[in-house]
């Protein structure tokens, strides 16, 4: 059974960090490309970041560029990172771990399996 379980989620005060992680089991998920998404209350799903399967490329949302960072370990099972800095009450969300086969891309409808989400709420 493919699972991928986020965690680190929580309350922060705006100008905090938070750490999050997506552990990816079931399967392995070594070659494939990772990717963190959010979903405020009434707005859809947007990107966030993503990671190729070697670490080698790795993308981001305008919106956080500078102020996140993903990172991943391959070493038993594969586990993607999301370190937040700088957080801002605009960042509040549910956020989700994705994987996918092949290269990145940002459209949450490529992507084939996800986590149940972790909430994050900034306070200003």
């Amino acid at each position: 059974q493919v699972q991928l379980v986020e965690s680190g989620g929580g309350l922060v005060q705006a100008g905090g960090s938070l750490r999050l992680s997506c552990a990816a089991s079931g399967r392995s998920f070594s070659t494939a490309s990772m990717g963190w998404f959010r979903q405020a209350p009434g707005k859809e799903r947007e990107f966030v970041a993503a990671i190729s399967w070697t670490s080698s490329s790795a993308y981001y949302a305008d919106s956080v560029k500078g102020r996140f960072t993903i990172s991943r370990d391959n070493a038993k099972i594969t586990t993607v990172y999301l370190q937040m800095n700088s957080l801002k009450p605009e960042d509040t969300a549910v956020y989700y771990c994705a994987a996918k086969r092949g290269q990145i891309v940002q459209a949450p409808s490529e992507y084939d399996y996800w986590g149940q989400g972790t909430q994050i709420t900034v306070s200003s």
